[in-house]
This record gives structure tokens, sequence and C-alpha cells, in this order.
């Protein structure tokens, strides 16, 4: 777990998806370091009230609202970002984090559950990253908390750049998000706007319970990675944190691979 400290102080972030696993990692993190948070949910709003209510009483903690959106409906996404505005003022961190699987072989996916995980996966972080822009434009440059005009964290994944057979809709919502980022980078840097993603590794969440619930499941996970260890939510807000920061302003248009070592491929440590 990462030190407290104010560095995001004075600051607001909305996380989407942010009432459980990654997402309640990242806007603990963001707390921590003095940020306000948005803690967005869709169904649970139970869980989204318990973690803003301990970030609220953390003493060194920012403060915190738990929002309803559901980020691939445009006038939910727009409104989302009206009541954060009217709370704090503005928004200074985007982290589109809500995801989801519908998983089987292509040849058996219905078209339903293609759509429904790219509008969740790459829709959702399209609508909220545009919202951010558009206030970080509007509102300008506020040196006082930050050298940077706005900062986004898209979500990604190892699977941007690992194929994953029987997952085709998630892969290609996580390789689409790279070129989404990569693009925003390049159009939107010279406003001094940063872009960055992470991408997780296997990591210890409920959505792959089945592949570490298990000493034998786990032996197998751990098989694919070279630390030999599978990561936990608090690794992402860690790393999360630190891209909100002024200490990685110079960083933009990068994906961090938060993944033990997974995409160094350790299936060929011995020639394959």
């Amino acid at each position: 777990m990462q030190r407290p400290n104010k560095r995001l102080a004075g600051q607001t972030a909305i996380v989407t998806g942010a009432n459980s696993g990654i997402g309640e990692a990242v806007a603990e993190a963001l707390g921590r370091d003095g940020a306000n948070v948005v803690v967005n949910y869709v169904i649970h709003p139970e869980a989204a009230e318990e973690i803003v209510d301990r970030i609220n009483k953390s003493d060194i903690s920012g403060s915190a609202i738990a929002i309803k959106c559901d980020v691939s409906k445009e006038d939910q996404v727009i409104a989302m970002f009206k009541q954060t505005i009217d709370k704090f003022g503005t928004v200074d961190i985007c982290v589109p984090n809500a995801g989801l699987q519908k998983d089987s072989p292509l040849h058996q996916m219905s078209l339903a559950d293609w759509q429904l995980v790219i509008d969740i996966n790459l829709t959702g972080q399209f609508l909220c990253v545009r919202e951010a822009i558009k206030e970080f434009l509007k509102r300008g440059m506020r040196p006082e908390v930050s050298r940077s005009l706005g900062k986004i964290i898209h979500m990604s994944s190892v699977h941007q750049v690992i194929p994953w057979a029987g997952h085709a809709n998630y892969a290609s919502s996580k390789g689409a998000i790279h070129m989404l980022m990569e693009s925003i980078c390049q159009g939107y840097g010279p406003h001094k706007i940063r872009c960055n993603s992470i991408a997780p590794g296997a990591i210890k969440t409920g959505i792959n319970k089945a592949a570490w619930d298990t000493e034998e499941a786990l032996d197998k996970l751990n098989k694919l990675i070279p630390y030999k260890r599978i990561g936990v939510p608090e690794d992402i807000g860690s790393a999360a944190a630190w891209l909100a920061s002024d200490e990685s302003e110079y960083i933009n248009g990068t994906t961090i691979f938060v993944d033990g070592g997974m995409t160094c491929y350790p299936g060929f440590t011995e020639n394959g």
C-alpha cells in the first residue's frame, strides 16, 4: 500500500466502476493522497456508500460522494459530470475503469454479448473522457494544484497486447482503448492534458475468482507470471495515484503494465 501524502490535494477525481475491485482501490488511493473522489457505481449502492464512508472518515483523505451512472449511457455520463462539478467545482482526474466480461468462443458469441462489452468497456470510456476533456478546456489551468490541465487514466489490460481466445469482445475493447488513449495524447497533449493507461495483469478480484480461489488454479495462474504472485487491487491503486500526480508530469501517451511480468511471455523461458 502506498504511503499517504497530499500530492492530490485540492483536486477532484471521477473513478468509474469504483464500488469494488480495482476501482475501489483506485478511489481509496486517490482519496488518501488528498483528492475529492466520485465513487461511481451501477449496482450495489451499499458497497459504494461504504467506500465513501471510509474515505470521508479518514483524517488524511479528501471528500467523497457516490454517483450512480451507467457509463454506456450518454445522458447519465453528462449528468454525473454535472453533479460532480456542482459539488466540487471541477474535475481534474478521470479514471474510466468500469468494465465487464461476457465470455464465449467467437462462433458462439451473441451480438448482444459483443455489444454489451464494447458499450461498457470502450464506449463508456469514450463518453467519460470526452466530458472530462470538455471540463478541462473550459476550466483552464490551475497551477496551484497541478502542472497539467487535466489527467486521464484509462484502465486497460494486458489483453490489449496478449490475444485471448474465448474473450474476443473483451480483448478487442482493450486493444481499442490503447488507440483511444494514444489519440487523445496526440490531440490534447499541446493543451497540457495528460492521458495514459494502466494495463493490469492477473489481479485478485471477483471478476476472475475462478482463476485464483483454489491452490491448483493459483499455481496454474502463477506459471504465467514471472514474479510468481497474483496482483492485488492496491497494486493498481498505487500506480493510478502516482500517474495522477505531478510526479509523473512528463509521462503522456504511455501504457503502464502492472502485471508481474506477464507480458514477457514466461512460456518462452526455455525457448518455448
